[in-house]
């Protein structure tokens, strides 16, 4: 494969990438404010919609990977699934309790479930499509178009893009909601998702490299025992995926929240603080992950886990009564546990292209959703709402529109779990480190 990943790839993979962390950050942050100012401060109904999201994705990801494996064509898959996936938001656009109530004649209570029901099932029919062409055909496409030697910068974009589109999404969208509502926001977001699917019917092409290969039944080829056996390193690496999400996950749906909340910080305040971390972190990963290009990766994950943690670390202990004070060293922790969690991310993202073989990369796209997305999203979120529910701190005062309503707030022992959880990486890393190496000298040997 030609090492250079191309100026037209690169374009293609920031514009296709961002969008499509664009539509996840909204899926994962406005959906559920969606539901809570619009419809019900029902925290139960969220997470069911979260758990059942991630269950889709994976189970969506292992057929469609498949697919884009036996018809030899991850384009279309890419850019018609994107025209649908923004269609799919827009419709978001149209659902409101009182339409609901009017349209079936149902009184409050009956329209307030049957809008919960329906938020919930159409998240699932969106992930469907946005799973199909982003965690499925464009995953593999990023591997089929990439060469070891350059996955570790592919990898750092690819580990920034989240939180650039986390950024716009908690800050740029809080203000768009205010002054344009969520029906305009959700018809204007499926209108740019679908855009840009429709252009990259035009601007997408798959690698000359690509070939048909295999049947439906390939769905369990990532679940068999011989594929296992003989890919050590890339299982290692997506059970550190693994735990590493379900770190994230235990306090990331929580943490603007609890910024909003128990800190009291507002949508100011936790903008600028979350951006500047955001903006510093993507800047020194750019650094380090170039480095990784040239460096044992499955080491460097040593010290990007200890960054990891240290920030988290410093978020729990982080809140004083001095307002000016938890801003600033709140910050700081943000800034060094967003820099360890990009470098995780870019790291494992590299290490999991290296050892995917080229030839399944669509078959595996599924195990690797499994990790990280299915399990994270399903005992992360559980983790961190049995915390907050044990904690049962009382609301603060309501009387600012700016704090969002439920029935308990986050509490700081979120980020301590999660720095637990992210402790956990330093057992598995060694294995790590001894199977790449050993697996180096078979290939010398070779």
């Amino acid at each position: 494969m030609e090492k250079s990943f191309g100026k037209q790839n690169w374009w293609i993979l920031i514009v296709f990438g961002l969008i499509g962390q664009i539509a996840w950050s909204v899926e994962n942050m406005y959906f559920n404010l969606f539901v809570f100012e619009t419809i019900a401060p029902n925290l139960d109904a969220v997470t069911l919609m979260v758990q059942l999201s991630g269950i889709t994705a994976t189970a969506t990801t292992l057929v469609a990977g498949t697919f884009s494996d036996k018809t030899g064509n991850r384009r279309k898959f890419i850019s018609y699934g994107y025209v649908i996936w923004g269609i799919t938001v827009a419709l978001f656009g149209l659902l409101s309790t009182d339409t609901i109530a009017t349209l079936l004649h149902l009184d409050e209570a009956a329209a307030i479930t049957t809008a919960l029901v329906l938020v919930i099932v159409l998240d699932c029919v969106m992930t469907v499509f946005g799973s199909t062409a982003n965690d499925a055909a464009f995953n593999a496409w990023v591997t089929d178009n990439t060469c070891e030697e350059e996955r570790g910068k592919v990898e750092g974009v690819l580990a920034i893009l989240p939180l650039v589109a986390m950024l716009i999404v908690a800050g740029g969208f809080g203000i768009l909601v205010a002054g344009i509502g969520y029906q305009a926001l959700f018809f204007g977001l499926g209108a740019v998702i679908t855009v840009c699917g429709a252009v990259g019917v035009f601007t997408l092409k798959d690698s000359p490299l690509l070939q048909k290969k295999g049947t439906l039944k390939d769905i369990v080829y990532g679940f068999k025992p011989a594929v296992v056996k003989g890919n050590p390193v890339l299982y290692v690496t997506l059970v550190i995926t693994g735990i590493y999400g379900i770190a994230c996950q235990i306090f990331m749906p929580y943490l603007i929240i609890y910024m909003k909340t128990y800190l009291s910080f507002t949508v100011v305040e936790y903008s600028v603080v979350f951006g500047l971390a955001i903006v510093l972190g993507a800047a020194i990963n750019l650094y380090l992950t170039r480095l990784a290009d040239t460096k044992d990766k499955a080491k460097l994950l040593y010290i990007a886990a200890a960054v990891f943690t240290a920030g988290l670390l410093g978020m729990y202990f982080f809140h004083f009564e001095n307002k000016t004070a938890t801003l600033a060293l709140f910050g700081v922790a943000g800034f060094v546990m967003l820099t360890g969690y990009i470098f995780v991310s870019a790291l494992c993202g590299a290490l999991t292209r290296d050892y995917t073989p080229t030839d399944n990369a669509g078959k595996l796209q599924g195990v690797r959703m499994i990790f990280s997305v299915l399990l994270p999203m399903i005992f992360g979120p559980m983790i961190g709402n049995a915390i907050n529910k044990a904690a049962a701190i009382p609301l603060p005062d309501l009387s600012s529109a700016d704090v969002m309503t439920t029935e308990y707030i986050p509490a700081p022992e979120i980020f301590l779990a999660g720095a637990i959880a992210a402790a956990v990486l330093f057992a598995v890393i060694p294995v790590l480190v001894r199977l790449k190496k050993k697996k180096g000298a078979e290939q010398c040997d070779e």
